[in-house]
């Protein structure tokens, strides 16, 4: 499947719109697992559902121009990334409707914490904070976290080696659980 999903995207590089669905049909199943793994935790009357959220990253798909397909791998990456924007998008705008106080919207996480439950808002503020300070650590974990990657698959998307990869997504996670922490976090200033 690896081989063929590589095909398809180098066929949708080279101008081919079909092979660009023939691509989301034939890696569907992933894309759908990888939604599912964000919704394992959340409570049972969650407003955006699996399905919901891959077809609004697909629509983000289709609506870039032009990207430099490398692999699977890093179209799932790209997928990652997308479907974070639609998460926190949705987390926003379910925000603004309950300005009154009503219950916050939150996201499992694989990142350790006491109830393994985040405010979607407070994670993506402190992703990008460790953005900042530590870009490939963040791209680690958009990949591990929001993309569901290997350590292996991850290290094949940023072209760096699973011994990185793993370095970079244990100093990040600890990074975001002292961020996260209910005192703000008392090394979340400097880099991790």
């Amino acid at each position: 499947m690896a081989d063929e999903a590589t095909q398809l995207l180098h066929s949708w590089r080279a101008g081919d719109a079909g092979a660009r669905d023939r691509l989301v049909s034939l890696l569907y199943a992933e894309l759908r697992a990888l939604a599912g793994r964000q919704f394992s935790q959340e409570r049972a009357n969650h407003t955006l559902q699996p399905t919901a959220l891959v077809s609004e990253a697909y629509q983000r798909l289709v609506a870039i121009e032009r990207i430099d397909w490398r692999d699977r791998a890093h179209f799932l990456g790209v997928a990652a990334r997308l479907m974070r924007e639609v998460l926190i998008d949705h987390a926003r705008r379910r925000l603004a409707e309950k300005r009154d106080g009503g219950q916050r919207v939150t996201l499992f996480t694989g990142i350790p914490s006491q109830d393994n439950a985040l405010d979607a808002l407070a994670l993506e503020q402190a992703l990008q904070r460790l953005e900042a300070l530590a870009p490939a650590r963040a791209q680690v974990v958009e990949l591990r976290f929001y993309g569901g990657l290997s350590i292996e698959e991850a290290a094949q998307v940023l072209d760096i080696s699973p011994a990185t990869v793993k370095r970079h997504w244990q100093t990040a996670r600890i990074w975001l659980l002292d961020a996260l922490s209910p005192s703000g976090g008392t090394a979340a200033g400097g880099a991790p």
